[in-house]
């Protein structure tokens, strides 16, 4: 299983700035390095440390200033795919002001720098909640109990925190039909928006609700973005957001996929019942001391790796229309765009930078996830063709695989057939990842310390 290594900068053949040329092993390398360089730019400890500072006694959040004394406690809530990371660095710049603090994260690692008393840690479930999820949410929502309006809560969330904090709202839903409600929705082909209104409308902690628990103090939500950027409340289902989706949304939504018949029985008798309780909206006065700031996004990465591919010569543009589509439709849409700027710099190695996540149903009892799903569908597409295609999940993690992604290029079919390899098959089964394993292209970086999406880079070279 390879595992990509930081690469040396790589010096490609050319006048000038433009490259006039590379080989195919150069091109996936180049491929590589973009991804890899990327990844490092994308570190959140440093974001979170320019937007929250301590001096001389006053406290700045993404530039609004406070004294510290105007606070009779400090507390913190860190939960995402990225928890650990935001709570060390919280940890570290409020040294000594007595705050109390929850982190929630997939894996047990303690705090980077060691375990700090200051927070109590769980292991939340990832894609579907877990017990931890449960008691976590729980121990959330005592610590926010009572704020005053001498407090200040500071809310670190990152995506992933749908599933990794999270309690019923309902009594007669259990923790394990909570479980099942989201293995419905997240493998029903909805879309991440589709699916987090439902999510917001079963839960304690979502839609605003977190919020509304620890009014009337001053709250401030510091974040990392895994979802599109005209849609911020969707981040961990928006914890701390208001909510602009309705009850009838979830009963539009159920229906348009047929989803009731799925769910358990205790979530459809919610819905037979007319009685699934609203979240609360803009303008409800538990968000009027609250503030946001977007610490990181999928645009910081596409544009980062525009912004490396031209500083290498490579004729650059990015395309990020396909947000949300089907992955074999992107696939489509994005090659030919490939094809559109090969035929406008003739001779030039090109590349077309994408974003954002892909649909993908479940299928099969495979291993993999969207962006192998959507590199293995590209194998036939470019068989003997100078092209390159990767896409990786910036977190790190690409379903229920080991890897973030998978590259392959215009060689990778005729590979596959010679090991009796059919990447059909391979789809079919939801096992792109074993699939890529084969051949020695699975992209494998392990955990990156960021979740801004996916992305995805396509090169023609010659």
């Amino acid at each position: 299983m390879p595992t990509f290594a930081i690469q040396p900068a790589i010096i490609l053949p050319g006048r000038g700035n433009e490259v006039t040329g590379i080989n195919s092993a150069e091109a996936r390398d180049l491929c590589r390095s973009l991804l890899l360089e990327t990844l490092r730019y994308l570190a959140v400890g440093p974001r979170l440390r320019e937007a929250l500072r301590r001096r001389n006694g006053v406290l700045e959040i993404a530039g609004e200033s406070y004294p510290e004394r105007r606070f009779q406690s400090i507390r913190v809530v860190s939960f995402g795919k990225v928890a650990r990371e935001m709570a060390a660095v919280a940890a570290e710049l409020l040294a000594g002001a007595g705050l109390r603090g929850i982190v929630v994260a997939p894996d047990s690692a303690p705090l980077p720098g060691g375990r700090d008393p200051a927070f109590e840690a769980f292991q939340g479930g990832h894609p579907y909640p877990n017990a931890q999820s449960c008691r976590a949410a729980e121990a959330t929502l005592a610590l926010l109990e009572n704020c005053s309006r001498d407090d200040l809560v500071l809310f670190l969330i990152s995506g992933g925190g749908s599933a990794l904090l999270e309690k019923s709202l309902y009594p007669s839903v259990s923790a394990e039909d909570l479980r099942r409600f989201h293995e419905v929705l997240v493998t029903c082909g909805a879309t991440i928006y589709e699916t987090n209104v439902l999510r917001k409308h079963f839960s304690a902690v979502k839609g605003g609700r977190l919020a509304e628990q620890a009014a009337p103090a001053i709250q401030a939500t510091l974040y990392v973005s895994d979802v599109p950027d005209h849609l911020p409340s969707t981040v961990a289902s928006g914890p701390t957001m208001p909510d602009e989706s309705t009850a009838e949304d979830c009963r539009r939504i159920a229906a348009s996929y047929d989803l009731l018949p799925k769910f358990p029985g205790s979530i459809r008798a919610v819905f037979e019942s007319g009685e699934i309780a609203e979240t609360p909206k803009p303008g409800h006065p538990v968000f009027a001391r609250s503030s946001y700031y977007c610490l990181l996004s999928n645009r910081e990465g596409v544009g980062k790796l525009v912004e490396l591919a031209r500083a290498k010569g490579l004729g650059a543009e990015t395309d990020v229309s396909c947000d949300d589509w089907e992955f074999r439709k992107a696939a489509d849409y994005l090659l030919a765009r490939l094809g559109a700027l090969r035929r406008q710099h003739p001779g030039r190695p090109v590349v077309v930078v994408s974003g954002g996540e892909l649909s993908c149903p479940v299928s099969g009892e495979g291993v993999g996830g969207r962006n192998q799903a959507f590199v293995l569908d590209c194998v036939a597409k470019i068989a003997g063709q100078p092209i390159v295609v990767l896409s990786a999940g910036t977190d790190g993690i690409d379903g229920n695989s080991p890897a973030c992604g998978a590259i392959a290029d215009g060689d990778s079919a005729g590979r596959a057939a010679r090991l009796g390899l059919d990447p059909e098959s391979f789809l079919r089964e939801g096992n792109s990842y074993r699939f890529f394993e084969k051949l020695g292209d699975a992209v494998v970086t392990g955990p990156t310390g960021t979740n801004v999406r996916d992305l995805r880079i396509l090169m023609a070279y010659s």
